[in-house]
Formats: structure tokens, sequence, C-alpha cells
């Protein structure tokens, strides 16, 4: 028997009166949290809900997400967070594909309706049986325009509960994700896959322990934050500083007020706090508490990463996984050593190899598709059977992504196979020709991507975020970086863009770049 639950109830047992989480300027202990998720659980039970029922979740980085993660796992249910990006027919869509029972939304605002939408999509889906709107203050037990509220679900309720006793091989969260192609697809994650990821996330990457603070900016709805932040902090009873939304002056604000010793991201978000410093000579980071930067998501900018080492004389590692990994499958461990630009070697437990078109292995040095196998593999996509046998073999995992293997074991990600830019019958690869362009003394970010081209098939095409107070003609771009890489591999347009598009998490939305 294992439910991912457990976390949570031997840190309030062990760790009751510590802070667990700070929202806002308020701080939350585990005994407190551990009470809130028992209510949520005998109020589940008390409206029906049973061992292996769908309850969505629609939540910034409040205090109410990681309330409602434990207590539907306490309940025995699935937990299936959305992202808090989804318009109406998003939603509806998840939810309909999830068959969830239950909807969980926040309320939002005008700007950011959250609840309307979600709402207005839980209307349509005639099987999602419940609606329960988030509220910005937790004490708020009314019904809003006669939509029940958590508050009002929990209101009442016992603070104790006996968790429902779940099999490590049972579904703990179905997160959804595009996958390596498609349509947005529900990963299926057990609590096996969880409890292992958090477990070896926070002895053998982060080195947790209780007097940790880590500032969680990534959305907890996305794996990375959910797995190497919640579920970690939760097991070592470390303490949260949840900010709902990223911002590169608040974050470094509470990264001094709290005490913040570790600090996980993006490299979108890393490029940002770079950015912001940059300009502002009179905010450099003075003393910190720093210990440890995490990035995943997406390759982080070898410039980048030297840069924010040496302005804040601290260690980022980089990892690699995806949602359907739970999602850690590779890292620059501590114990092993790191090399810059790599995402370094496996974790404990799981296989890694990189092979080519018909499955291959291919020799050190060269490039191909990177699988995995292992304790973090998902069960499967969640009612798409066609779906999971053709990215799962005999257990390895086609990720979609090109890599590399090199002599000491270390892996480096290329690119994605759907990002990959074939000109003239050459293959591109986008993250190469960023990792130059970046070195230009007069860039500041940059994207690349492939565009038709009637002649070659594909052109390679790079959008570029300048430095403030820099100046610079697309031509003079075009012919630095023609100096730098082969010939077939520079970009022969340049379009200049005050910024990215990024998604909720923080990547850029290569897609939104080639409309």
């Amino acid at each position: 028997m294992l439910n991912l639950s457990t976390f949570l109830e031997d840190s309030a047992l062990r760790h009751g009166k510590r802070p667990a989480y700070t929202c806002h300027g308020k701080t939350y202990t585990f005994f407190s949290i551990n009470e809130e998720a028992n209510k949520l659980a005998n109020a589940l039970v008390t409206i029906g809900i049973r061992p292996g029922d769908k309850i969505a979740i629609s939540c910034p980085n409040l205090v109410q997400f990681p309330i409602v993660y434990y207590g539907v796992l306490k309940a025995g249910g699935v937990v299936v967070p959305l992202s808090i990006l989804l318009k109406k027919n998003e939603i509806a869509y998840q939810l309909k594909d999830s068959d969830s029972k239950v909807y969980f939304c926040f309320q939002g605002n005008e700007e950011f309706p959250m609840g309307k939408y979600g709402w207005e999509a839980f209307r349509e889906v005639n099987d999602c049986e419940h609606f329960f709107m988030v509220m910005p203050e937790p004490q708020n037990t009314l019904p809003i325009d006669d939509i029940q509220t958590l508050s009002w679900l929990v209101h009442n309720q016992s603070p104790s509960y006996e968790s429902i006793p779940t099999k490590a091989e049972d579904i703990a969260v179905i997160i959804y994700t595009s996958g390596t192609t498609g349509s947005p697809k529900g990963a299926e994650l057990t609590h096996a896959n969880l409890f292992l990821n958090a477990l070896l996330s926070a002895n053998s990457i982060l080195g947790l322990h209780t007097n940790d603070v880590q500032l969680i900016t990534l959305p907890l709805f996305h794996i990375l934050a959910m797995t190497v932040q919640m579920n970690t902090c939760i097991f070592k009873g470390a303490h949260c500083i949840l900010v709902p939304r990223f911002d590169p002056e608040k974050v470094l604000e509470l990264i001094g007020e709290y005490g913040v010793s570790i600090f996980v991201g993006v490299p979108t978000m890393y490029w940002a706090l770079l950015d912001y410093l940059r300009n502002r000579p009179e905010k450099q980071p003075g003393e910190h508490k720093l210990r440890l930067c995490i990035s995943g998501g997406a390759s982080l900018p070898v410039k980048v990463l030297q840069d924010f080492e040496e302005l804040f004389n601290v260690l980022i590692l980089e990892g690699y996984g995806m949602s359907e990994g739970s999602p850690v499958v590779t890292f620059n461990h501590r114990q092993i050593g790191r090399k810059p630009g790599s995402v370094g070697t496996p974790i404990w437990g799981v296989e890694v190899k990189v092979v080519d078109q018909e499955g291959n292995e291919v020799p050190t040095g060269e490039k191909g598709e990177l699988w995995y196998r292992g304790h973090n593999v998902m069960k499967g996509y969640y009612g798409l059977k066609e779906e999971t046998e053709r990215i799962l073999t005999n257990g390895w995992l086609h990720s979609g992504d090109i890599a590399i293997k090199d002599d000491d074991g270390f892996f480096y990600i290329v690119d994605r196979i759907k990002d990959m830019i074939i000109r003239g019958g050459k293959n591109v690869y986008p993250r190469e020709i960023e990792e130059t362009m970046i070195r230009h003394e007069a860039i500041s970010q940059v994207s690349v991507v492939g565009v038709p081209c009637e002649r070659l098939g594909q052109e390679i095409k790079a959008f570029v975020v300048l430095k403030n107070g820099k100046t610079v003609t697309g031509e003079a771009i075009i012919k630095w970086t023609k100096e730098k890489i082969a010939a077939y591999k520079y970009p022969r347009e340049i379009e200049f863009v005050k910024t990215l598009p990024l998604n909720a998490s923080g990547k850029i939305l290569k897609k939104e770049l080639r409309r």
C-alpha cells in the first residue's frame, strides 16, 4: 500500500508547528495544512466521491492548491491539475477527457477571469457533477451568486481523516501534456511514480533538509514545481514561499526577506532576473542565502548559466524531464559532478539511451532520440491505448528529444524532434544557433524556428530581443552569426521583437513564432 499523502501526514506529525507555506505574507503550518486537507477529504466522501474518481483543479500558486491536492489523494481520488491559462473550450475538453467528477476553480479577476471560464466550461460537461469556486480568502464560506465555494464545502467538516490505502500502481495524478505530437493527452502518473521521483529529487538532487526554504514561482500545476518543489518540501518538512505570478523584482525581494536557499526555475526566469539586474545597477544582489539553483523545463543557454552563477555566486544544476517521466529523468548530480550545457546523468533506477529511427542504440557522440525506462515512466495516456503503445516500447518511453551521450555518460539535449529544421535536406538544430547568437553583445534573448521555403523546404528565422539601449541591424547579426557557424546553419531572416511568447510555466512557445 502507498499513498502520496503520507508525505503530508508524516510531516504534520514530525514538524507540525513548523511553517509549510507562506503566501501573501501569511504562513501556514504543516499541522494546519494537514487538517484542511482532512476536511476536504471528508467533504469529498460526503458528496459521494469514491476511490479512483477524478478531481480537477485550476488554481495559481496559493495555499488552496496543496490543500486540494493532498485532500483528494487522502480520499483515494485522482488529481487532475489544469493550466490556469486555459480558456473555456480547452477546460471543457480536459474535464470531459479526464472524466472528472468535481472541478475546483479559482475565482480570478476581471483581467484574468478564470472562474468565469471554468464555470462556463463546467456547465458544458454533463458528467462533471460538482463545481466549487476557490476564493482568494479561504475564510469566505458563503456561496457566490449561487455558486458553491471550496470554503463552503469544507465548512464544519472534521479535521481528522483516515486516508484511503491506495496501491503503488494506482493513478495519483493525470497531468495534461501535448506529448511528442498532437492534442493534449492525460499522462497517468502513479503514487509510486511521484513518490520515488520526489524522494530522489529531495535527497540526490537538492540535498534538501528541514531548514531549507524554497521559493515556488513555477506554477504548481506544472509537473516540475509539483514534484521537485511541492512534494519534496512536504516530504522533508521544508518551508515553501508561494508566488502566484513571476516578477523579477518580487522574486529578488522574497529571496532576501525569507532567506530562500533553493530556487527552481525555467531558463526564461533566469534570463528575466539577469535582464532586470543588468538594467538596475543599484539593485545588485547583496548577501543572500541561496545555496543551490535548479533549471529545468527547457535547455538553459550556457551564457545565461555562467552569467547568473557569477552574479549570485551560486551553483545552477540543470536536468531533464517531462510530464510522462514524473518528471525527472537525468540530472547533474552534486555527488557525480556536472558539465555546463549537459542535462547530466540518469537518476537512480532509470535507464537512458540514445537510438536511431529503428530503435537501435547509436555510438557515443552521435545524435539520436532519447529513450528512457524505469520507475518514473507513466502508466500511459488516459483512455488512449494506441497513443500509449506508440510512445512506449518494452517499457522504453520515446521522448521526442534529440540527444547525445558523451564518453563520461553525460547527456546533452540537442533539440526537440519537432523543432528540428530541415533546410535543403540538411538537419539544423535551433538550440545550436541560439547558443551562438546569445553571445552577441546586443542580444538579450533569441529563439530560432524554421519557416516555409519554396526552394529549400524550410528556411532559418531568428526572433531577437535586444538588450536595453542596444541597437543593431538584422544584416549585422546575420553577418556576425555567419562567421561563427557553418554556412547552412546561420539565420537568413531576423525579426526584432520586444518579448517572446511564453506559456504558463515560462517556456518559449515556438509554435506561436512559426505562425
